[in-house]
């Protein structure tokens, strides 16, 4: 198997995954707006991404933007990876390539300490995307954990582009957020979000002896 082939039901029966859902999973956490020069450009990128209505048009001009202005809005203190192999156990299915890897450490030139990873939506289909990120997420926990730099949790997010769906892996559980959040109306919170993931995980993992 690879990332792409697990669905929610592989997750919990291959990988020893609980799933859980989660009426409100980032309840409180405060939004945090996009900078001026991406909340100019979405306006320009919304209707080229429609009207390509393509994956690769929705991840360059929708989820890639959102992302790439998250990091540098967080003084790039951690680093995106997009498209990269990510192979961590083959004899689990744990292989495959990934859309997207938000680490937590500032260097870009090889993946260290998935803080999160993000699945773009195949076909606009959310619930569909969520076994992948759910493996993924599995990988980069095992991965942190056999780097000698366990996180409390990883967080994974499937994303068509303006539907945005989180989840929360933390030993066992996988917690799916019940809640969607529309880049259309919702930016501010979809920030706030990954603010909160990728702030309060760097700060775990420094805790945990990281020097950065």
């Amino acid at each position: 198997m690879a990332y792409s082939e697990f669905d929610l039901a592989d997750v919990a029966a291959k990988l020893g995954v609980t799933v859980t859902d989660a009426p409100d999973l980032f309840a409180g956490v405060p939004g945090v707006p996009l900078s001026p020069t991406v909340q100019g450009l979405l306006p320009l990128y919304f209707p080229l991404a429609i009207a390509n209505g393509t994956e690769k048009a929705r991840s360059e001009l929708l989820i890639a933007p959102v992302l790439a202005d998250t990091r540098e809005q967080l003084g790039r203190r951690v680093s995106l990876f997009s498209g990269w192999d990510f192979v961590v156990d083959r004899a689990k299915g744990l292989n495959g390539v990934c859309d997207y890897i938000l680490c937590g450490s500032p260097q870009q030139e090889f993946i260290t300490s998935p803080v999160a990873v993000v699945v773009e939506a195949k076909n606009e289909n959310i619930k569909g995307g969520l076994g992948q990120c759910g493996a993924e997420m599995v990988a980069a926990q095992l991965f942190n954990e056999r780097s000698g730099r366990p996180a409390e949790s990883v967080f994974g997010c499937v994303t068509s582009g303006n539907v945005w769906r989180f989840l929360q892996l933390t030993g066992g559980e996988l917690r799916i957020d019940q809640k969607e959040y529309y880049l259309t109306t919702q930016p501010d919170a979809i920030v706030g979000i990954l603010f909160h993931i990728l702030g309060g995980t760097n700060a775990t993992l420094r805790g945990r002896g990281d020097p950065r």
